[in-house]
């Protein structure tokens, strides 16, 4: 299986190397890595370009500029220059395990979406976790305490199943900060919406819009779980409309966004 790993940034730059870290110790490296940049400002190119010279598979730098939240256009036009047939996106503030990619991998069904899980790391173990380069990662989860990190039994990777099926038909829950999905999917349903600007609800949209297709979820919940570190909330001004535009997709049983990835192929 040929995976392309997607990582959604904005004017991060710590973070994302902290990112970018743990994926460099995967036990299965995807065929390649895209950074999907929603303006990031030059200090996010300069880390790429120098982490693209060491990094075990190729890193591509996919930028747009910053009009705002855009994080559906930035997802589609990495998506859309892809090579891989399977593709997971994650976000550049959620730290990921060595057997995430692989596990990932050993899941994948077709006629299926991946959605995995996210334990979140406190507030001031974030801030010690990137002023000190902590390779957290890669830590078991008996090394952690309830003043690091949530639910660190979360951490563990328990048996693939096929009880894994179990949520086949549900949306809630599906976020892109851990999902995988075939790009022919994705291509099938165009993409991410791109009507949804600022924060929220456009992967939980993307989701509905799968299962409309007929593309049902695959529970990858603690089989391929991310570290996700603390920051602010985003602004959230836009919440109700994109919340509006999220209960039409359900009411109107829509599978394909308007303005989508297929603009981009």
């Amino acid at each position: 299986m040929k995976t392309s790993l997607i990582i959604t940034t904005y004017n991060w730059p710590k973070a994302l190397a902290a990112v970018l870290e743990s994926a460099r110790h995967q036990i299965q490296l995807p065929l390649e890595v895209l950074i999907a940049d929603d303006g990031s400002s030059s200090g996010t190119s300069q880390l790429i370009e120098e982490c693209a010279e060491s990094f075990p598979c190729p890193l591509h730098h996919i930028w747009q500029e910053d009009d705002g939240f855009r994080a559906a256009a930035i997802r589609n036009k990495a998506a859309a220059k892809a090579k891989g047939e399977f593709i997971i996106f994650i976000d550049g503030d959620t730290l990921i395990r060595p057997e995430f990619i692989k596990n990932h991998q050993r899941l994948a069904m077709q006629g299926y979406f991946s959605a995995g899980n996210r334990v979140l790391l406190t507030r001031d173990f974030t801030q010690q976790v990137l002023s000190e380069n902590l390779p957290v990662a890669q830590w078991q989860p008996g090394a952690f305490n309830a003043h690091q990190i949530n639910r660190p039994w979360a951490l563990n990777t328990l048996t693939l199943g096929p009880l894994r099926l179990l949520k086949r038909n549900q949306w809630k829950g599906v976020k892109t900060c851990n999902l995988g999905v075939w790009k022919e999917d994705l291509v099938a349903v165009n993409g991410f919406d791109e009507s949804f600007v600022g924060w929220g609800y456009e992967d939980s949209e993307l989701a509905i819009r799968l299962l409309n297709k007929g593309i049902k979820q695959l529970d990858c919940r603690f089989a391929a779980t991310v570290m996700h570190l603390w920051h602010k909330e985003n602004d959230r001004t836009r919440e109700k409309e994109n919340l509006e535009m999220l209960n039409t997709a359900i009411i109107s049983k829509k599978a394909e966004a308007i303005s989508g990835i297929k603009q981009y192929l």
